[in-house]
């Protein structure tokens, strides 16, 4: 069973990934701010992540940036889930190290199969 962890400042849309995730035999851990999304990363040690862009205390793209930054996050799988729509923040974040970027709204279904991709290389 794969761990992801859900950072998303909106708790409507943890509410469905965890759900969503959950039908699919995921373990979910979430986080409402990138500050407790670092916390999450180390308590939980997550399989992959899904992070917005957008939050409190350190945003998505600062997350990305520490993540890639240590040793033991540096390979982990992120999947970039965000309202920023912009070619800077799409290209940003895959230079920062994403593994892949999906802008809201979105089909549920898709962000699955990205999941399900990236985890089988791991």
């Amino acid at each position: 069973m794969h761990t992801v962890l859900i950072a998303d400042d909106e708790p409507l849309m943890r509410e469905l990934l965890e759900f969503r995730l959950g039908q699919r035999n995921f373990r979910v851990v979430t986080a409402a701010d990138g500050r407790e999304a670092l916390e999450r990363l180390e308590d939980a040690d997550p399989d992959a992540i899904v992070l917005d862009a957008m939050m409190p205390v350190h945003d998505g793209f600062e997350v990305l940036r520490r993540m890639r930054g240590s040793e033991k996050h540096a390979k982990t799988p992120v999947i970039m889930l965000t309202a920023r729509r912009g070619e800077k923040d799409v290209v940003g974040a895959l230079e920062l190290g994403a593994n892949d970027y999906l802008v809201k709204p979105f089909m549920p279904e898709e962000l699955l199969a990205r999941l399900t991709r990236l985890l089988q290389d791991k």
